[in-house]
């Protein structure tokens, strides 16, 4: 209340204070003609002002603005892909038994156009995702999104993700699978119908990060090619992505791989 009168009083002074110094003109050259053409001078100066200032100057402002939430959006993204976005798609789509048929229109590679990801994109939108059920490990999955459960939690909070309306569909369909999981006292030998019920939450998980993915790889494509170019050579769909740079990996390497995989 105080701030508005504080306006009021402010505004008030200074027409009273312009009404002053026109007064003090016309008594000092006593042309009241010349006062009105310049006044009218300045009212129509003053509509090209607020045109500069109030549509121009500030739709740029608001853009730049954007353009700062948008970066700041997508490296919070870009996080949740680094910690457990990857990972998830990657075991996810493991499970789908039709992923044959999409997996070669999800291998990204530098030579693709916003139009390529645009067709992929739209040609993904009657796919039905496909959990196998029987291929599906859910101790693995519910330790997998434990681990990382005060990460999810803090995405979730994050206001920066407050007008990324999917991602944040994506957030919440994860922490929710995450909480099926955990109020599960056993997750082996679940009847039938409770394990239908899992497999539309997974469902609706892999779609959404699915979509997410394809779009935050357009970003990195058009913003951070040397980011790309990772995330283009640990692509989850790709079976003969590496992340070593034009080369194969060494037989030492190979070794130790298979040391740790037994």
């Amino acid at each position: 209340m105080r701030d508005r009168a504080w306006r009021f009083i402010f505004a008030l002074s200074l027409i009273a204070l312009s009404a002053l110094l026109y007064m003090l003109d016309y008594i000092k050259f006593g042309d009241y003609k010349h006062i009105l053409d310049f006044l009218l001078q300045n009212m129509a100066f003053l509509l090209i002002q607020v045109l500069l200032v109030t549509l121009i100057l500030g739709w740029f402002v608001g853009y730049m603005d954007k353009q700062k939430r948008l970066k700041k959006q997508n490296m919070v993204i870009g996080a949740f892909f680094m910690e457990v976005g990857t990972k998830l798609l990657t075991y996810i789509s493991d499970l789908d038994p039709e992923l044959e048929s999409i997996r070669s229109s999800l291998v990204v590679d530098e030579d693709w156009s916003d139009q390529e990801f645009s067709r992929v994109s739209k040609g993904l939108k009657g796919y039905g995702y496909g959990i196998d059920m029987e291929k599906l490990d859910l101790e693995y999955l519910f330790i997998l999104l434990q681990k990382e459960r005060g990460f999810l939690i803090r995405l979730v909070e994050n206001p920066i993700l407050l007008e990324h309306e999917s991602f944040t569909d994506l957030l919440l369909e994860v922490s929710h699978l995450s909480e099926e999981l955990e109020n599960r006292s056993c997750l082996i030998g679940l009847p039938a119908t409770d394990l239908a019920h899992l497999q539309r939450d997974i469902k609706r998980v892999y779609g959404y990060l699915v979509s997410e993915w394809l779009d935050y790889m357009l970003y990195l494509k058009s913003d951070y090619p040397h980011l790309f170019s990772l995330a283009m050579r640990t692509n989850p769909f790709d079976q003969t992505a590496s992340p070593i740079v034009n080369g194969s990996i060494s037989h030492s390497c190979q070794l130790e791989n298979e040391k740790q995989s037994k």
